[in-house]
């Protein structure tokens, strides 16, 4: 049980890397009312309650109808004439039993307010807006009004007088390494060449390690001017002392005080957050009017406008141009007004879940003070869901009809909602988003007709961290798939789901179970992947099946998404993004000067010792071949994987034993301590003495090398020992030998084991990026090298080692289990060598982020993205033609930045005179009704004479099955693939995706496949 005031680092995992833990101490503090417990009042209370915040208070006076059903995920067709609030308190206190959850069904009053330090408005009215806004203002309370209305939605934040961000943006404070500094009014400071310092104008940065113009270390910080990408000014360093070497600026983040106005003032201020979706600026201006006229027409004809009514859209249209002789406004958007009028009965779950994370960040912002707060008004629409021209609906064409869709049913029709239910799709990720997603999909009816259905899979099963933002999931749920939970909690909101889950992991290898059959049986594909390679593998699926792919990414509080229509936009693509987290191999062996090179370091020293040796090993054992292999991969990579092998069957103590025992282990781990954070470094510098210059007079010493110190072993350093506990264990697991935590009598085994004395060696393999100290020690290294070979071949040839009583047991890094010793190796490691090398060390959790490549994660974030996607869905399902409808998305909710565009069209190609795209192919019948297969000749023939293209040659994967060889033409297209990839077709293949050529004067690098239909 975690107490009071202790944050759940399990629970909280990934949001604590956007949040961090002062903020989140911060948010333990708040009390939150949400008013308003309809779809968008419920998306905010779950986002809320799942951040952590100290109690949050739900408040709605109204009674349960079918409209809520379209999406309020927690009512059931049981409530319907219940208290909202009422029927929602026990699933949203069962998201974060940490978070005080309770309700309040009477109405909103001062007394209720003020005892709250944030307070949430949504489906309130004008009068209650400005009234109980005046009065959170000058109590200091922060105010928040979100309402969505169809397809348009609106935020508000009032925060008061003054309010202190702490934390701007939540990046990281930037830290560069100084290679020089001039003597000057004002100093400039050149950064090392290996990164840029990033910094803008007007950043401060604080100065340390600095030699020789020592006076930098203890001035208080200094503001920078940016000069280029590795160079920036400071103050006058005209008087300081002469600079020698060395150096490090780090950014001093600034807090920011902000000044908000009550809402009734802030209506007459049109400070709107601009939304960069195509020119929408007129629109969003419009919208601002258009609201206020919307609470007038409520409160005269105590009802909403009713759908698609022309006359009761032009009452709302005369009430705006009426606002408009005030607010003057150069263009009114009367299309927008229009549509808000002909759909602002509707109650749609993406809108909501859009809006809804982020109002939920605005009050993770007024909680915590991090990240920059709304001011002050937002709006946002996404109108062009809406029937394209020509489509447009008639009244009295959408009548409620007493099901849980009627308010989807007010935007878009009954036929719509009949489409909607019978469409099969298929969810790739039963994560963060795919939770989003099929909570959407439930409250759409997507799917939820007799001939709809919706397919998920995701190989993951349930872990505590996910439950922070994996809003299905409990902790009950924890060791159960992802995907089997995941649907039994939609099929909950929505009986009427058609669902089937699986935990297949997609990629080639499930090619037998989503083949071609299953693709063509598709309406559409959704991805909810949390890596590129699979995101592209489906990517390359949906085009060649021509199916439209929705697919959506978060980042902390960075969101994005994409459509992939056939036929109009381009698809995903290939992974063009560049490796993450390369660094040279010189820099983590030998020159580390950031704590993420030491944690790479201790990942490749925990992968290379307790995996891949030990792997190795095993291959070693049962195969004859594996050393003449290995001896094959180089000397350099033949010596690092044979020596392991070596040392770990023979070499591993002075009896030449493998370890039985668990004093074995603390021994090895003694001495590998030894050896990784004295012996290592002292033969470095054996190497490169401090004192040591290049061959052009300058210290070796310098820039980005930073020059190390060995540590000496200390029983009673806590640190020295979190790296002996950990290895031995570890070592002791890879050998299937017991070990335990119980310090005092490690300690105990330490006293007596022996710790061999320091040689440097003469020639040693140690790798440098100076090009002219690097020559003649590479020379000695490589001698070196093959000397050790032809020992180790000698060694591992005697037949007493192949010994099956020598197997090993590899180990698989596992980042989320605190009990396995496996971050408390890789921090302990991490911080030691950070140590010989005076880096700052990182504590437990910054480790885990680095080393365990941790995507940062929060609930709004995923909220937010998974709505977006569904309105592109609404979209694909109504069949746009228009490119123009779609929307491509990138937010930033912590600086509230949105941009929205275009997707981009496929790029064409030409071959022979013809345009073709990605999304174009030549379809083949391989065997025709009653005929026989068609053989390479025909197929070649056939592409003559239908596309008038002359194949010479012709690829299936990575083989070719022609190449102008005539005897090839004769036999059948199977035949020919069996023969030349040595295997047969399996039987679930239906499809081969086959990749001409054609001669030289039609030779395009670009051209369509052909799908041969078998």
């Amino acid at each position: 049980m975690t107490e009071i005031g202790e944050i759940d680092e399990g629970f909280y995992s990934r949001q604590l890397y956007v949040l961090g833990h002062d903020a989140m101490h911060r948010m333990g503090t708040a009390d939150v009312l949400i008013a308003g417990m309809r779809g968008l009042g419920v998306e905010i209370a779950k986002n809320v309650i799942l951040s952590g915040v100290k109690s949050v208070t739900i408040q709605d006076e109204g009674q349960t109808t079918w409209t809520e059903l379209s999406s309020q995920f927690f009512l059931k067709e049981s409530h319907l004439g219940q208290n909202r609030a009422r029927c929602s308190l026990q699933q949203l206190s069962d998201l974060n039993p940490r978070v005080q959850v309770s309700a309040h069904t009477g109405p909103l009053d001062e007394d209720l307010l003020l005892q709250f330090q944030v307070v949430v408005l949504t489906d309130s009215s004008l009068d209650d807006q400005k009234r109980f806004g005046e009065l959170c203002h000058s109590q200091g309370i922060k105010f928040i009004v979100a309402d969505t209305r169809g397809l348009c939605g609106q935020l508000f934040c009032d925060f008061g007088e003054e309010f202190e961000v702490l934390d701007r943006d939540g990046e990281a404070p930037r830290s560069v390494i100084i290679q020089s500094i001039t003597k000057a009014n004002p100093g400039v400071v050149i950064c090392t060449d290996d990164q840029r310092h990033g910094l803008r104008d007007g950043t401060k940065v604080s100065f340390s390690e600095v030699r020789g113009m020592t006076e930098l270390n203890s001035i208080s910080p200094v503001e920078i001017k940016h000069l280029s990408p590795h160079s920036f000014s400071i103050c006058d360093t005209s008087a300081f002392s002469d600079y020698k070497q060395g150096g490090i600026a780090t950014e001093v983040k600034q807090s920011l005080m902000l000044s908000f106005k009550p809402l009734s003032e802030a209506l007459l201020d049109y400070e709107l957050v601009i939304l960069n979706d195509y020119g929408k600026i007129s629109r969003h201006m419009t919208l601002h009017l258009a609201f206020q006229a919307l609470h007038g027409f409520v409160k005269k004809e105590q009802r909403l406008p009713v759908p698609w009514s022309q006359s009761d859209a032009d009452t709302l249209l005369d009430m705006v141009k009426k606002l408009n002789t005030v607010a003057k406004l150069d263009e009114l958007d009367e299309s927008a007004v229009r549509n808000l009028s002909y759909t602002a009965q509707g109650d749609l779950a993406p809108m909501n879940a859009f809006i809804g994370g982020i109002a939920a960040q605005e009050v993770i912002k007024a909680c915590s003070r991090k990240f920059t707060p709304l001011k002050q008004w937002l709006y946002f629409d996404a109108l062009e869901c809406l029937p394209e021209e020509g489509d447009q609906l008639a009244e009295g064409s959408l009548p409620a009809k007493g099901t849980r869709y009627d308010g989807q049913i007010a935007v878009f029709g009954s036929a719509f909602q009949e489409k909607l239910e019978r469409q099969k799709y298929f969810l790739v990720g039963a994560g963060a988003i795919g939770c989003e997603l099929l909570k959407n999909f439930a409250l759409l009816g997507l799917g939820a007709g007799k001939e709809g259905h919706i397919t998920v899979t995701d190989m993951d099963f349930i872990e505590k961290s996910n439950l922070n933002r994996q809003f299905l999931f409990r902790s009950q749920d924890i060791g159960k798939p992802k995907s089997d939970v995941a649907a039994k909690a939609v099929r909950e909101m929505n009986p009427q789901m058609n669902i089937t889950a699986h935990q297949n992991r997609l990629d080639p290898g499930s090619e037998e179970v989503y083949d071609y059959n299953f693709f063509m049986g598709l309406d559409g594909v959704a991805a909810a992947l949390d890596n590129v390679e699979a995101r592209v593998y489906l990517d390359g699926r949906c085009v060649l099946h021509k199916k439209p792919l929705l697919e959506g990414g978060t980042l902390g509080s960075q969101g994005h998404t994409l459509v992939v229509v056939p036929h109009l936009t381009e698809s995903y693509g290939q992974d063009k993004s560049k490796p993450t987290n390369v660094f040279p191999l010189c820099t983590l062996k030998n020159f580390p000067h950031r704590i993420e090179h030491t944690l790479q370091w201790a990942r490749d020293q925990f992968e290379g010792l307790y995996k891949q040796t030990p792997e190795n090993v095993n291959l070693f054992l049962r195969d004859e071949g594996f050393v003449v292999r290995t001896l094959g991969h180089g000397d350099a990579e033949a010596l690092e994987v044979l020596g392991g092998v070596w040392s770990s069957l023979e070499d591993i103590k002075a009896g030449g034993q493998r370890p039985t025992r668990w004093e074995d282990c603390v021994s090895w781990a003694r001495c590998k301590w030894e050896t990784l954070f004295n012996n290592d470094i002292r033969q470095l510098l054996h190497c490169f003495p401090p004192e040591q210059k290049t061959a052009s007079g300058l210290p070796f010493w310098s820039g980005s090398k930073r020059c190390p110190h060995p540590l000496t072993f200390d029983p009673n350093n806590a640190v020295h020992m979190d790296f002996v506990v950990a290895a031995a264990n570890l070592y002791g697991q890879i050998f299937g030998v017991k070990g335990t935590r119980d310090c005092a009598s490690i300690r105990d085994i330490l006293e007596k084991v022996v710790v061999p004395p320091f040689t440097p060696k003469s020639s040693v393999n140690i790798h440098v990026t100076d090009e002219e100290l690097k020559e003649d020690k590479e020379k000695d290294s490589d001698d070196a090298d093959k000397a050790q070979l032809e020992d180790l071949k000698g060694k591992l040839a005697s037949p007493s080692l192949k010994s099956s009583a020598m197997q090993m047991y590899p180990i698989d890094f596992e980042k989320d289990d605190d009990s396995n010793f496996h971050m408390d190796y890789i921090v302990a490691a991490s911080n030691l060598r950070a140590e010989n090398y005076d880096i700052p060390a990182a504590d437990r959790h910054q480790s885990k982020r680095i080393a365990g490549s941790i995507i940062p994660a929060i609930a709004t974030t995923t909220a937010a993205v998974a709505g977006l996607m569904c309105l592109e869905l609404y979209k694909l399902v109504q069949g746009h033609k228009k490119i123009s409808s779609y929307r491509t998305s990138y937010f930033i909710l912590a600086v509230d930045h949105f941009v929205w565009s275009q997707p981009l069209q496929p790029q064409s190609f030409e071959v022979a005179g013809k345009k073709f795209t990605l999304w174009d192919n030549f379809l083949v019948e391989g065997r025709r009704a009653g005929q026989q297969e068609m053989t390479l000749g025909d197929l070649v023939d056939y592409v003559k004479e239908i596309y008038s293209l002359t194949i010479c040659s012709v690829f299936y994967e990575k083989f070719i099955l022609y190449n102008k060889q005539e005897e090839r033409l004769k036999k059948r297209v199977s035949e020919l693939v069996k023969m030349t990839t040595k295997a047969d077709i399996p039987p679930h293949k239906k499809m081969l995706e086959l990749f001409p050529s054609f001669v030289e004067d039609e030779y395009c690098d670009l051209v369509p496949s052909i799908m041969y239909m078998l």
